[in-house]
């Protein structure tokens, strides 16, 4: 048998019905599934890369565009923090510098990511035929098998804690 109360206490801090946090939720569930949708079209049929007159400018505006659908998605994920309820307890100087080293820690991780792999390497350019050299083994690839993935989950959870 599981005791579901501690989650059922979490959950109480937790406003599900405000609109800010739908609206956070949805952003951060579609922007995977977009660049993961286009990725896979532009794959099969390299209909950007013949739009865009080439690989690398079809990988690049692709890039951008989910830069800024991570602008949009962030700012949603700021505005659902600040309507939500705070934890009693947990509004002191101590989880907020916890939150702003373990935010340093995710911003080390994305951006030594991104400079490791560059922008097509970041922004699917394997899904546009642009390949690298050779796999990536060096920091932050060494410590963690997708550091920027978890480099950004870092980051929004010492966001939350801040």
């Amino acid at each position: 048998q599981v005791d579901v109360a501690a989650m059922a206490r979490l959950f109480g801090y937790v406003d599900v019905t405000d609109t800010g946090f739908i609206v956070a939720v949805l952003s951060i569930a579609f922007n995977p599934l977009f660049w993961n949708v286009v990725a896979r079209w532009e794959h099969k049929t390299r209909v950007f890369s013949r739009v865009f007159g080439s690989a690398h400018a079809a990988c690049y505006c692709l890039g951008a565009v989910i830069l800024l659908l991570n602008c949009v998605r962030s700012h949603c994920f700021t505005e659902a923090m600040k309507s939500q309820p705070k934890l009693e307890g947990w509004d002191c100087h101590w989880t907020y510098y916890s939150g702003l080293a373990i935010s340093a820690v995710g911003t080390l991780f994305v951006i030594s990511s991104f400079l490791a792999l560059g922008f097509t390497g970041t922004f699917l350019g394997d899904y546009f035929g642009i390949l690298m050299e050779a796999k990536v083994t060096s920091f932050p690839f060494s410590v963690l098998d997708n550091p920027m993935y978890w480099g950004s989950t870092a980051v929004y959870l010492g966001w939350s804690l801040m």
